[in-house]
């Protein structure tokens, strides 16, 4: 890459902190001229001057591409003794160089760049002192550092140009409308296929009339409450017919639970309308849809997380958590024509990454319990949040660790009892994160239960009471 496009030297010309660099060479070594000089193949270029108007000189005469060659200082105490530049232009005429050091700027990969120098128009046999040597290599270092940054600083903005252009191009690929907003529900961004079902812009609203104030009150909902939102909405296509779109958007939150920003989707479903008449068919089809939904949405943070790595792990663990979601949905919106509608049978799908059978590391026992479908993403969420723990800190995260979770039935009630076993030693009773807010808005705010915790010897204990009815919705 050419010297220019790497360090940007056009924006770097006359900046501030390289003009205080030179101007402190000049005071350092009492003399009237003081460069930053970055060679070129044809040209050296001045991006930091002191007492000198002049921008750039040939390469052919520059005596900063002699310094740069240099493992340190060079001096030139006479310049119109020295067979090197006696006959240099700008030694016999202006600036009238007579007495030059340069101090060499490299890369860090070694190249050489150009010097730090310090010029004047009087022989100086002594040259400079000691000291005044040092202060140059300390002033090129800082030259450095600033090239380092600025160099940094363009590598870093190519890369997120770079991987801006792959996420959209991977998003236009997608066969779904998908979008972003920022955390005021500002839509800054929409992928082609909008455009392509539509035939217009975002700036344009294509909802149908009718849908239009549910959706916004669905969604200013969502900016206030944080919970994702998912309403299925009719879209004017291109050639004036409304169709029907399942439309989902779910948050994306920082490492401290705040959210980010919101990642959106929109499939085509108006077939499954059409279809009406068919129950199971629609069960189907939107169980096919939502799946595809939720994979969309976890490719979409994926990509968004490699543009800020410093998310990354907040990232994993939520794309394992919509994974989850998945496959709780699945469950109760089979692709078969099985029925699956009770309790253990959920755990074994959720608990399933932890071994299975003979060696699953989470054993379920107990009573047999049928659970609606709306309770199974409380449920979900709750669970997979308590195995994701454990596999992090508890049991699950040792060999020998193992989890036993016990079916109570109780009257009204349904007890769960979750014990970890042979857990490393901890404490985490003082412990009131996400999860803990997560665990307490399922259990208590979505199914009306409750639930405590302790760490006992052998590890995390968790009881939770959750009504019948509440999980037979």
């Amino acid at each position: 890459m050419h010297l220019m496009e790497m360090y940007g030297l056009e924006a770097l010309e006359d900046d501030p902190e390289l003009a205080q660099i030179v101007q402190f060479a000049s005071r350092l070594c009492d003399v009237p001229i003081a460069l930053v000089s970055l060679v070129e193949e044809e040209r050296q270029r001045f991006i930091a001057r002191q007492g000198l108007a002049t921008r750039e000189t040939p390469r052919s005469s520059s005596f900063c591409a002699h310094a740069m060659l240099l493992g340190s200082i060079m001096e030139v105490r006479d310049a119109t003794r020295d067979e090197r530049f006696h006959t240099n232009p700008l030694v016999t005429g202006p600036p009238n160089i007579r007495f030059y050091a340069g101090q060499p700027l490299r890369s860090p990969e070694g190249v050489p760049l150009g010097a730090l120098c310090v010029i004047d128009s009087q022989p100086r046999p002594e040259g400079l002192t000691e000291f005044q040597r040092e202060g140059l290599a300390v002033l090129a270092n800082a030259v450095m550092r600033r090239l380092r940054s600025r160099r940094e600083t363009l590598a870093a903005r190519r890369e997120l140009e770079y991987s801006e252009s792959q996420f959209q191009a991977i998003a236009d690929s997608i066969p779904a409308i998908a979008w972003s907003a920022d955390t005021q529900g500002n839509f800054d961004y929409f992928n082609r296929r909008l455009i392509e079902f539509t035939g217009f812009g975002p700036d344009r609203t294509t909802i149908h009339p009718d849908d239009l104030p549910a959706v916004q009150e669905k969604w200013a909902s969502s900016l206030k409450t944080g919970e994702a939102f998912q309403r299925e909405l009719r879209l004017l296509r291109h050639d004036g017919e409304y169709r029907w779109m399942m439309a989902r958007i779910v948050p994306v939150h920082n490492s401290r639970g705040e959210i980010i920003r919101w990642f959106g989707t929109a499939v085509d479903v108006d077939e499954i309308h059409r279809l009406s008449e068919s129950r199971d068919l629609l069960a189907k089809e939107l169980s096919h849809r939502i799946k595809n939904i939720f994979a969309v949405v976890a490719g979409l943070v994926s990509l968004s997380v490699r543009r800020q790595p410093e998310h990354k792990a907040f990232g994993e663990e939520l794309i394992q958590t919509i994974r989850a979601l998945g496959r709780a949905h699945d469950f109760v919106r089979p692709a078969t024509d099985a029925v699956r509608d009770n309790l253990r049978g959920l755990l074994e799908e959720l608990f399933a990454p932890y071994g299975t059978g003979d060696h699953a590391r989470i054993r379920i026992s107990g009573d047999e319990v049928q659970i609606g479908s709306r309770a199974v993403t409380p449920l979900a969420l709750v669970f997979h949040e308590l195995a994701t723990n454990s596999a992090k800190y508890g049991a699950l995260s040792v060999e020998e660790g193992s989890v036993e979770l016990e079916i109570l039935e109780q009257g009204d009630m349904v007890a769960l009892l979750w014990r970890e076993k042979d857990a490393p030693p901890g404490d985490f009773k003082g412990s009131t994160g996400f999860g803990s807010r997560l665990i307490d808005t399922s259990v208590a705010g979505q199914l009306g239960g409750s639930w405590d915790r302790r760490w006992e010897d052998d590890g995390l204990f968790v009881e939770l009471h959750l009504p019948k009815t509440a999980l037979a919705r």
